[in-house]
């Protein structure tokens, strides 16, 4: 059906409430609304469903809720009975309608024989990965959108190790998902139903206590400036209680939270767009930072599965540090503490994503600590965790990416925000001790290590148009790259979709090894690259520039040509 056909048999199909049906007649006028809303079916990836809450195929909303737990649940049914009664853990955010779309699938799970655990209130996202492994469940859920405007929510699924699903679950339960054309089929039964049959079960304190005791036992120094004086922001998300509790029961004695942002806002009403990654949604930590001159201000996005910083810099302004940064100065944090200690053996590893810069890695050599690559996500970077542990005993130590989102230990397979606010909190309050700041560490990690810069720009294209722009965009940029960047020469490049290297001096091409994915990577023989991919979870185009220089001047310079010279071809596009 095209996407008129598919608006009237939602407006039609008595099956969907009055409330969705007069939603739908509000719009019979708009041609543009309903395309957007019924071009497409909301895809379900490896990322799982994310997208604008309302009514409509491309839209988050219970039925199609609903759609994606019946899709999951015949696959575990196929599992059989001990998948079935292993059962899945479900957490949920702030967002408008995450309690009602976490019970709508906890109830479908129940209506199809599956055990469902799910949290009495608002988790952190970390936390679902800890209650699947800790339960030792066949896989969860979380209803989130994490740092995505408050128009949107989304749909997370993991598999048993804790981590989210691959791409060979995805697909299986995708094509369940495309199989369902009739939602009156889908099986359900009532909260009362459920309960009495065994079928739901909620979750609470006990859970909490045991993870975030889990939290604690990272801790690396009690050598530390516990008085450091800190500001928080949750963003109005998950990370307010155990985010604060972590840091109370570590003995911080000086962290103010800011008032505006605490409790739970659907509406995000002080933020509007609650990303850390965007130094805007700072403001208000900043303002309450400079009145109780705080060292550091840092926040969490609203599933608290991600942190960002702010350091207080030499004439008493804020500097933000990027993930790339924070990364690096916890790198060097984890991997000195546990030196010192006598805890770092040479067969420990890193894992970050490929568009994640170089300088945490050049730290972990120094150390004679390997890193390994993997495709963007945390679903990734987890799952080589995952894969590493079947093959040997090699421990892991600390997971990535640019986006701001870290991991250390083994008993969450996620990013996590609780784990990471303690560790850059306990860095931050150790350099203190040393009378340096996270700026101060920063730099002596550049001069030891080169100066890496970076810039990630993301072209917003929203819509059916937009999604075609960018692959357009893709498919042109694989034809016609730049050979230069000023006189720095292309080395080599990688085509992750086609799967090839390929050796610009030797014109040399090789396979194998390579991971599939719309992405592409381009290496100068300075230690310069850039990646050129389309984004998982939102309507852009990214663009990774990383720069090596001498001084910051230097690599500065040179992400300004890559900048000018790269957009340059991309925006020729139309």
């Amino acid at each position: 059906m095209n996407y008129k056909e598919q608006y009237e048999a939602w407006l039609n199909n008595e099956y969907f409430d009055e409330a969705t049906r007069e939603e739908l007649m509000a719009i019979r006028e708009d041609e543009e609304e309903i395309e957007d809303r019924f071009y497409r079916n909301l895809e379900f990836g490896t990322a799982g469903l994310r997208g604008k809450v309302g009514a409509g195929t491309n839209r988050m909303n219970k039925y199609i809720i609903r759609q994606a737990t019946q899709g999951l649940a015949d696959f575990i049914v196929a599992k059989g009975q001990e998948y079935m009664g292993r059962g899945v853990a479900i957490a949920y955010d702030v967002r408008h309608f995450s309690r009602e779309f976490a019970k709508e699938a906890a109830l479908v799970l129940a209506g199809n024989g599956i055990k469902a655990y799910l949290f009495e209130d608002i988790r952190p996202t970390p936390e679902l990965s800890y209650t699947v492994r800790r339960l030792q469940a066949a896989g969860g859920i979380v209803v989130t959108a994490s740092h995505n405007p408050r128009e949107y929510n989304g749909y997370k699924v993991y598999w048993e190790e804790g981590a989210q699903i691959l791409s060979d679950i995805a697909v299986a339960v995708e094509k369940n998902i495309e199989s369902i054309k009739d939602f009156s089929k889908i099986k359900m039964i009532d909260e009362q139903t459920a309960l009495k049959q065994g079928l739901l079960n909620i979750l609470g304190q006990e859970i909490d206590d045991e993870y975030l005791g889990k939290v604690e036992s990272l801790a690396l120094r009690d050598d530390i400036n516990k008085e450091i004086k800190l500001v928080y922001t949750p963003l109005n998300g998950t990370g307010n209680i155990p985010v604060r509790r972590v840091l109370k029961e570590r003995g911080f004695k000086n962290v103010w939270v800011v008032p505006e942002q605490e409790k739970p806002d659907p509406d995000f009403s002080t933020v509007g767009y609650p990303n850390p990654e965007d130094t805007k949604a700072f403001a208000y930590a900043e303002k309450l930072g400079k009145s109780m001159d705080a060292e550091m201000v840092f926040a969490t996005d609203p599933d608290c599965d991600r942190v960002a910083c702010m350091v207080k810099g030499k004439n008493g302004d804020y500097v933000p540090l990027n993930g790339n940064q924070t990364g690096a100065i916890l790198i060097e944090y984890i991997l000195s503490s546990l030196r010192e200690k006598g805890k770092l053996t040479g067969n420990g590893y890193i894992v970050k994503s490929i568009v994640t810069g170089d300088l945490g890695k050049a730290i972990a050599q120094s150390y004679g600590i390997e890193t390994f690559e993997t495709l963007t996500g945390f679903k990734n970077i987890c799952g080589k965790v995952n894969e590493m542990e079947k093959k040997c005993d090699h421990p892991f130590l600390f997971g990535y990416e640019e986006s701001i989102g870290y991991v250390a230990g083994t008993f969450v397979r996620d990013k996590d925000g609780v784990i990471a606010s303690m560790l850059l909190c306990e860095a931050a309050a150790y350099y203190s001790f040393q009378g340096k700041s996270l700026l101060d560490v920063l730099e002596e990690l550049y001069h030891t290590h080169g100066y890496h810069m970076e810039k990630l720009i993301s072209l917003t294209l929203e819509g059916m148009e937009g999604q075609q722009r960018i692959g357009r965009m893709m498919k042109e940029y694989r034809k016609n790259f730049p050979m230069q960047m000023g006189d720095n020469d292309l080395m080599q490049y990688i085509d992750y979709e086609k799967g090839i290297r390929f050796d610009v001096v030797n014109q040399k091409e090789t396979s194998g090894s390579i991971p599939v994915s719309d992405v592409l990577r381009y290496f100068f023989e300075d230690g310069s690259w850039y990646a050129v991919r389309p984004s998982g979870t939102e309507p852009k185009i990214k663009i990774y520039i990383y720069t090596k220089g001498r001084s910051r001047e230097e690599a500065q310079k040179k992400i300004t040509v890559f900048e000018k010279t790269i957009m340059g071809l991309l925006n020729d596009v139309e």
